[in-house]
């Protein structure tokens, strides 16, 4: 008798511990959301909105961490929405990208974007070389810088076995930069010596995400920003084959070890959504819906990497990453716009 109730008390107290572990998982992933929630309403303010919810929300996960500590209790529940959330947001992210859209309206807008991807990752890691920057942090701000920002970094950072910190401070400074860029084109706007169509394709081909392309598209008009929007998802279709490319570059690099880089499954799920985007006939409001509940679990997912960044760290280590990235995008910016302006003569 004795022994059958210790029995039956240590299994109620292994029932109780393994329910109190599954509670904070979910409280930990809640802890995350909690944090995109507050992120987007004050990315929406007045002012802020041009800063974005997934930056703001990026920075009070980082000022949280660097205050208060890591909450260490919630800690799986945090680290399965920076891992999983953000696969789960990137496959969602594949119903903005018309691929019918791509392959028979942009074919040349896919020569340009492929040229940009190429020296976006080429001038950020030369300069990062003579910089003697951090190297994997200076590929993730190339691929984001080349690619489509945030959404980039959080699509090869699993394939390039990125540390979370490194993806944090990846998307946190691509998401900054960009939005200086933005508004940046959006002031030069009147004083270029481009149509509007030529300077929709330029903030398409150099821009770093798709809402930096369509903030300073917008005061262009309707027929700019789709042109824009079109040049912009040109990148967004390229992120897949360079998403194989640096797969297959990993598992040559790692050829020795017994370990080699994990196939990037997500991205079969984000080709998949992106056919489901383009032949199926889903009712606008729902591509809409779909497209904020992706943008919040990227947020969620940025949060739970932001948690990890110690900002000592930026000071040491993303000053010259972060200065070669600015110098390749004012370098993808300036040979875009006038290879644009030479071509349109």
């Amino acid at each position: 008798m004795w022994f059958q109730a210790k029995v039956n008390l240590g299994f109620q107290q292994s029932i109780a511990i393994e329910q109190e572990r599954r509670n904070r998982f979910i409280i930990g992933i809640m802890f995350t959301m909690a944090f995109a929630g507050a992120g987007t309403l004050l990315g929406s303010l007045p002012g802020i909105e041009r800063i974005g919810a997934m930056l703001s929300a990026i920075l009070m996960a980082v000022i949280y961490r660097n205050v208060v500590g890591y909450p260490e209790s919630l800690r799986e529940g945090i680290q399965f929405s920076a891992r999983y959330l953000m696969r789960f947001a990137i496959v969602l992210y594949g119903f903005k990208l018309n691929i019918d859209m791509v392959i028979h309206k942009g074919g040349i807008l896919l020569v340009y974007d492929a040229l940009t991807i190429v020296m976006g990752i080429s001038v950020t890691m030369l300069l990062a070389k003579l910089l003697k920057a951090d190297l994997n942090l200076s590929l993730l701000l190339g691929i984001g810088t080349g690619v489509c920002g945030a959404a980039a970094i959080a699509a090869v950072s699993p394939i390039l076995k990125a540390n979370d910190e490194d993806t944090a401070i990846g998307a946190g400074i691509i998401a900054l930069v960009g939005t200086v860029f933005a508004l940046s084109y959006t002031f030069l706007m009147p004083f270029l010596p481009i149509s509007s169509v030529t300077y929709g394709i330029w903030s398409g081909v150099s821009l770093h995400e798709i809402a930096h392309v369509a903030a300073a598209a917008m005061p262009a008009g309707p027929d700019v920003m789709a042109i824009s929007l079109l040049a912009k998802l040109g990148r967004v279709f390229l992120l897949i084959p360079l998403s194989f490319l640096l797969s297959m570059w990993m598992k040559r690099k790692e050829g020795g070890k017994s370990q080699s880089a994990p196939f990037p499954w997500f991205l079969v799920g984000f080709i998949i959504t992106s056919l489901i985007g383009t032949y199926l006939d889903i009712p606008e409001n729902v591509l809409k819906d779909i497209s904020s509940a992706s943008s919040f679990l990227l947020g969620a997912a940025m949060v739970g990497l932001g948690l990890n960044v110690h900002l000592s760290s930026l000071r040491t280590r993303a000053m010259r990453p972060l200065l070669a990235m600015i110098i390749a995008s004012i370098v993808v910016s300036s040979v875009s716009f006038f290879a644009l302006m030479w071509l349109s003569v």
